[in-house]
């Protein structure tokens, strides 16, 4: 049976609950009323009768997604560890040392209200997946009794580019492919935009491919390390993004002919890597430079939608989905963690082949009966 005592005044009051507990009372202050901690405390009342303890001792939000990301993301690259400790700076500079026990979804959502104001939909989508994670182990692990994440409405800065503005067409990707083929003997970096388009791969993926990874009896190129190319990333090999993104992937004959033309033209080095660049201070070809050629290219073939290297990657699994590949093969080639990052990815191209699908289907039991 719990006993209520205000602690405050009577203008002020400050109530407190204590809870009959064993090895010692469960205790919480600062309700505003007594019906408010009367609420409090049949809600410990009843998971003590389920046999669940409820977590006694509270913890600020941010010491506790320090500590997860530590134990659950300890295998992650550099890259990506920069990009979760964004996500913890942003929680200690709002919630402060506010213990996670204290957070509800409304304060949850202000705060995602206020970041959303000075950065893209994407990027206020990628901090919540991060906490949403950490939130929902919090929960299990019996920390919280609620996800206050869930449901949670993710908003941004409405600037940003649409699904469909980050590839090419098909048209144009037809393009850009074969007037790569003719200026291959122009440099190296003609190379990267080529395999970018024909391969799918991440940018550091590419840059960490040896001479080794490429098996020219069988058409395939072996994917199971990357290469840091900016001052946030590992120096020199590092691990693949996750477990998912160590693959082979199946390449078309002309890219890989191409390839092998390019190894015996060349000298090796002592990395062995495809796109070493000893002038570049990472020692590869940099992602920026890649970006400008590309982007002088597309503005020298007159195509109007301009891309990022890490945009032919978006339209190489494009032109697959639309030639009717299957998302599951899509989604395993590109090295997604799972299969919801695609279609979260391509949305906008799965909504349309699904209405494809439905015409077809419906013409499939029409055509039966003629």
């Amino acid at each position: 049976m719990a006993s209520y005592t205000n602690r405050g005044t009577k203008k002020k009051p400050s109530w407190q609950y204590t809870i009959s507990h064993k090895p010692k009372p469960i205790r919480k202050g600062g309700f505003k009323t007594k019906k408010e901690a009367e609420v409090a405390a049949a809600e410990i009342e009843a998971e003590l009768r389920k046999g669940v303890v409820p977590q006694l001792k509270f913890e600020p939000f941010d010491d506790y997604f320090e500590s997860w990301v530590k134990v659950y993301k300890s295998g992650i690259g550099d890259n990506t560890r920069a990009r979760y400790n964004d996500t913890l700076q942003s929680i200690r500079e709002y919630f402060g040392n506010k213990p996670i026990q204290e957070i509800n979804k409304r304060s949850y959502q202000e705060f995602l209200n206020e970041y959303a104001k000075k950065h893209a939909k994407s990027t206020t989508r990628k901090l919540n997946t991060h906490i949403r994670a950490c939130v929902r182990d919090a929960v299990d692990e019996g920390v919280i009794r609620v996800d206050f994440t869930r449901g949670a409405i993710i908003s941004g800065d409405n600037k940003e580019k649409r699904p469909e503005e980050k590839h090419l067409n098909f048209g144009d990707s037809e393009t850009l492919l074969k007037e790569l083929y003719k200026r291959l003997e122009k440099g190296l970096s003609y190379y990267v935009l080529l395999l970018g388009l024909t391969s799918g791969m991440r940018y550091a993926e590419m840059m960490g491919l040896t001479r080794k990874d490429f098996n020219f009896d069988k058409n395939e190129i072996n994917i199971d390390k990357t290469w840091g190319y900016t001052k946030k990333m590992h120096k020199g090999f590092g691990p693949t993004k996750n477990d998912q993104s160590v693959r082979k992937i199946k390449m078309d004959h002309k890219t890989m002919q191409a390839f092998k033309r390019l190894f015996e033209l060349t000298p090796d080095n002592i990395h062995r890597l495809v796109f070493f660049s000893p002038s570049s201070k990472y020692n590869v070809i940099s992602n920026t430079g890649s970006n400008k050629l590309l982007k002088n290219l597309l503005k020298e073939l007159e195509i109007e939608r301009q891309i990022s290297v890490h945009g032919l990657r978006h339209t190489h699994a494009s032109v697959l989905l639309y030639q009717q590949v299957s998302l599951y093969y899509v989604s395993e080639r590109l090295g997604h963690a799972d299969i919801e990052t695609t279609m979260n990815t391509y949305t906008h191209i799965v909504k349309e082949l699904r209405e494809q699908d439905e015409e077809k289907t419906a013409d499939v039991f029409e055509n039966m009966v003629v």
